[in-house]
């Protein structure tokens, strides 16, 4: 349960940062009240992940995996440039979170 709890938190945080990107600068309504509900529903979500997982295995992975979910978000629908630099910074997070979680 943890782990899916865990997961959708993630998903909505994802969620939210679509949304605080489409607020252009929190300048529009609609869109910023998307960004508290769904960064309300992550923190939420990540509470109860507390109860089980400790928190910096369970912080780790989140922040981890919202960086990773997110680039590749900005690069396939937001139209980020791809660079080099950036593949090889988002590898080292994930070895990282990795590294915390099994050693």
């Amino acid at each position: 349960m943890k782990w899916f709890l865990l997961s959708l938190g993630i998903s909505f945080e994802i969620i939210a940062l679509i949304f605080m990107k489409k607020s252009e600068g929190f300048t529009k309504l609609v869109p910023i009240l998307f960004v508290f509900l769904f960064y309300t529903m992550a923190l939420g979500c990540l509470i109860l992940v507390l109860r089980k997982m400790d928190t910096s295995v369970a912080y780790a992975i989140w922040a981890s995996a919202g960086i990773l979910v997110m680039a590749v978000v900005g690069i396939l629908f937001l139209h980020e440039p791809i660079t080099v630099v950036k593949v090889v910074s988002i590898l080292l997070i994930v070895l990282g979170v990795i590294g915390l979680e099994f050693f």
